[in-house]
Parts: C-alpha cells; sequence; structure tokens
C-alpha cells in the first residue's frame, strides 16, 4: 500500500523562483517504510532522496515535519511540478 504523494510548490516570480517538493511514504522490503523525496526547479527532475524507517508511523511522522518545515519555508500545496 503506497500514500498518495504530497506536493508542495514555490513560485515567486519577482525572484525567478519555480520549485517543487514532493513527499511520500511507501513499504520497503523488510517490514518498514521509506519516505522519498523528490525537490527541486519545476520543469526538471530534481533531486531524489529516500529514508528508511522502522515503521510506516515513523516515516509519517517525519513527512509530517517536512511538510510543515517547508510551509513556513513558502510552499504550498498543489499545482503541477514537472
Amino acid at each position: 500500500m503506497t500514500s498518495e504523494p504530497l506536493l508542495l510548490t514555490r513560485r515567486d516570480p519577482a525572484r525567478n523562483m519555480a520549485r517543487f517538493y514532493v513527499l511520500t511514504v511507501e513499504p520497503d522490503l523488510f517490514d518498514g517504510a521509506a519516505l522519498t523525496r523528490n525537490w527541486g526547479r519545476i520543469g526538471t527532475k530534481g533531486r531524489f532522496r529516500i529514508d528508511l524507517f522502522g515503521s510506516r508511523l515513523e516515516a509519517e511522522h517525519r513527512l509530517v515535519a517536512l511538510a510543515r518545515s517547508k510551509v513556513r519555508r513558502g510552499y504550498r500545496q498543489g499545482a503541477e511540478a514537472g
């Protein structure tokens, strides 16, 4: 079972800024969970990172913490990313 990806975007035309940040929690092969992150400039593949956790709950807590951090920095939910 995979969760729906959380897409966050940040746009500021005055600064020529168009960024995306995608977070997803997925099961791993060892009864744990993986938090996948993809981020970069809209229109590019961006960078990719996978963090492994012992449980889905731990991964979801980290996802919420990262999302809150990004929202504080000006990211908003929605819009196409690349």
